[in-house]
């Protein structure tokens, strides 16, 4: 069953008309419906195109936390093949928030992690909510290594609120774990490809995100903190989370206008969430056409190439 946001009312009621009349159709009425049917279906559809072209920054993070948004094991189904999971950082645990592992993307070996936030109540505690602690960052630099020594590509997936802040994660030395998955994703002699297909917050993002192609699914969300979070340090007050979010610039759009990521993957109308597999497919063909990009690059071309992008940001021509 469908689930709509509250500034999707508007598409919500007109939908419910729709199928009101189709079921009226489906019992065989006397009068013929197929014409006010096709006119309704019509003044939906446009009611949601229309209502998607103007989104405001706060609408655009409720989208990108949607529930029925894909999610990182629905890329992997859609995308690759024959993955195999591999678990644990080696030094103190696995950990579920971040998953990562090898398979086959289009007939190419990669190495593929994300993080996966759970579809329901149960998966959702297994994962964590996509906060990984230390030890997922730590699986996920060993996953890298592994990459760079048999010359395999590798995909990020980022669909995360943030690393995981509580305080065990804070013993086990969590920013410390984020800055070598960092340093692992600068230290890469094979190309890698990070896709924001949700949320990517902070620290969390930027350790399995800084890569040579940096993609964002068009109504996903990039940012330091959450809307929620920075309206309660800038003003004491989250309620203003309207405001933080239209001034922190965290959109896809905002990303690519300030050279933060190199593309915007368009998402079906309404968003991923009403339609998945194109969403999936369309990031499959952008995270294609990147790997190809560096196909007759070599190591040391490709490591100084990420390592030049990134020194460029911010920087004044």
């Amino acid at each position: 069953m469908r689930s709509y946001l509250d500034f999707e009312q508007p598409v919500a009621e007109l939908e419910a008309k729709v199928e009101e009349l189709r079921a009226l159709g489906d019992k065989g009425g006397a009068v013929s419906i197929g014409e006010e049917l096709t006119r309704l279906e019509a003044k939906a559809q446009k009611a949601l195109v229309d209502l998607y072209a103007a989104l405001t920054p706060w609408q655009k993070a409720q989208i990108a936390r949607h529930a029925q948004r894909p999610h990182f094991k629905d890329y992997i189904q859609g995308l690759v093949t024959d993955f195999t999971p591999l678990a644990g950082d080696r030094k103190f645990a696995e950990d579920e928030a971040l998953v990562g592992g090898f398979g086959r993307f289009r007939g190419r070996s990669v190495c593929v992690m994300g993080q996966e936030k759970g579809s329901d109540t149960d998966g959702r505690i297994r994962h964590n909510f996509g906060m990984a602690r230390p030890e997922g960052y730590r699986k996920a630099a060993r996953l890298m290594e592994l990459a760079d020594r048999f010359e395999l590509p590798v995909i990020s997936l980022v669909d995360t609120a943030g690393a995981f802040p509580g305080i065990d994660a804070e013993e086990r030395g969590q920013a410390e774990a984020i800055a070598r998955s960092t340093d692992a994703c600068l230290a890469l002699g094979v190309p890698n490809v990070a896709v924001i297909v949700g949320e990517g917050g902070s620290g969390g993002a930027v350790a399995i995100a800084t890569a040579n192609r940096v993609l964002m699914l068009e109504h996903s969300i990039y940012s330091v903190a959450s809307p929620e979070a920075s309206a309660s340090i800038l003003w004491r007050d989250s309620a203003r989370k309207q405001d933080a979010a239209q001034n922190m610039k965290i959109t896809a759009q905002d990303m690519l206008r300030f050279g933060i990521i190199d593309a915007i993957i368009p998402e079906p109308p309404g968003g991923a969430h009403r339609d998945p597999a194109a969403a999936i497919a369309a990031a499959g063909e952008a995270i294609s056409r990147a790997i190809d990009a560096f196909g007759n690059m070599s190591r040391a071309e490709i490591k100084s190439a990420r390592e030049d992008k990134f020194l460029a940001m911010g920087r004044r021509i």
